[in-house]
């Protein structure tokens, strides 16, 4: 009998990873749907063979994609699981989803933070402080929302009650075994990003949770987020990278590691500055206007 939950699953040429995807969801939901973003490649042939539930739509951010699928997706379960393409639910994790639903615990929650476990160029990245990162990933579907500033972390917030689950869902992007589009992603990340930091920070915009060291773990990333870009410009990569690559021993994740903690830790944060630079330097010329 189908667990009754709903997936939804983000996809654009996902062909190297929809396949794992949808195969640990086969048998045991009720219902998934593909909000695919006009793929060219054979990412929506190979859904097919899993659900007839398929929605082309234009991609214009993560969080607004997320919140049309939310708001206009004739879901039949309260539960939703939210997915990118590149990720997959370990056996462990689906008996544990089907015990919470099965045995009632899940009455009084309204969401559930799950670990992930993250893979890059074929390698675990158990070090960095990179796990385990908790994502919120199953929710009520009546009780979450997110924050349409946020322009590049597809972030979930429930009010009430949330819960952690023991087992790890797994991301592992084989799309980025190739170099170049690992870091051409990033570089349009860094422009989000920047143009996001700078719209919180220039603009005095607030958050829409309270930051906090000791909350969710949500709260405790932009509790982290706002403490990081409070560092000087351009020396706060460095200090992270140091701090994820020597103490936090993310040389312990080998080759992979290194060029997964330099390039995320270190180039893919020194790109964001160098634009949030760009972006200050053009706000202050327009205000002597």
């Amino acid at each position: 009998m189908a667990t009754l939950l709903s997936c939804v699953i983000l996809t654009y040429n996902e062909e190297k990873n929809i396949h794992r995807c949808l195969e640990s969801l086969s048998g045991w939901v009720k219902e998934i749907f593909i909000i695919d973003s006009f793929s060219n490649d054979k990412t929506i042939e190979i859904a097919a063979n899993f659900t007839d539930k398929i929605v082309q739509r234009p991609f214009n951010t993560h969080i607004q994609q997320w919140n049309w699928a939310l708001k206009n997706l004739p879901f039949s379960c309260d539960w939703c699981l939210a997915l990118d393409a590149d990720q997959s639910i370990s056996g462990a994790l689906k008996e544990e989803i089907e015990f919470i639903f099965s045995s009632g615990r899940s009455k009084d929650i309204n969401g559930y933070y799950i670990k992930r476990k993250q893979f890059f160029r074929g390698r675990w990245l158990r070090f960095g402080g990179y796990y385990p990162k908790y994502m919120l990933k199953l929710f009520k579907i009546n009780k979450v929302y997110c924050d349409e500033k946020e322009m590049v972390d597809n972030r979930f917030y429930v009010g009430g009650k949330t819960g952690c689950l023991k087992y790890d869902f797994i991301e592992d992007n084989r799309n980025e075994d190739d170099i170049i589009f690992w870091l051409n992603k990033h570089l349009r990340y860094a422009r989000l990003k920047a143009e996001e930091i700078f719209n919180y920070r220039q603009k005095k915009r607030s958050w829409l949770v309270r930051p906090s060291l000791f909350g969710t773990p949500d709260q405790k990333i932009l509790y982290l987020t706002d403490l990081y870009y409070g560092l000087p410009l351009y020396i706060r990569p460095l200090l992270y990278f140091i701090l994820r690559y020597f103490f936090l021993l993310g040389f312990l994740d080998g080759p992979q590691g290194f060029l997964f903690h330099f390039f995320q830790g270190l180039w893919y944060r020194q790109v964001i500055d160098i634009k949030l630079k760009e972006l200050k330097d053009q706000h202050s010329a327009a205000s002597k206007v």
